[in-house]
């Protein structure tokens, strides 16, 4: 169950179709385990006092951008949470929470994790 933080956070993006996680049947909608992974590291870190969720929020809607400027619309490659780690890594390293790069190794240690309790 989300905190009022989390679910602030959570429905802060949902106003513009553009900004808005993925849904399905009002749901957010993950299709894969990294995708969910990424949605709860950005909102913990965001509540931890890492950075604040408007900046986060502001970083995915450049990240997005910066993305729709180089690809076509209908280009088959677009992937909304690409992006949202994108804009994660960058908050994450600007806040001095990961150095560049290291953002994928350590959400595949923590797959890794979750997938060998499992």
């Amino acid at each position: 169950m989300f905190t009022k933080f989390e679910h602030f956070a959570a429905t802060s993006l949902m106003g513009d179709p553009e900004e808005a996680p993925p849904r399905k049947d009002g749901h957010l909608h993950f299709d894969r385990d990294w995708e969910k992974m990424a949605f709860g590291v950005a909102i913990a870190l965001s509540k931890q006092g890492y950075y604040e969720w408007e900046d986060f929020r502001q970083t995915l809607m450049a990240t997005i951008k910066e993305w729709e400027n180089t690809h076509e619309l209908n280009d088959p490659e677009w992937d909304y949470y690409q992006c949202w780690v994108a804009a994660l890594e960058k908050v994450a390293v600007a806040s001095g929470v990961v150095k560049a790069g290291e953002l994928e190794t350590q959400m595949a240690q923590l797959l890794n994790c979750k997938n060998s309790e499992t």
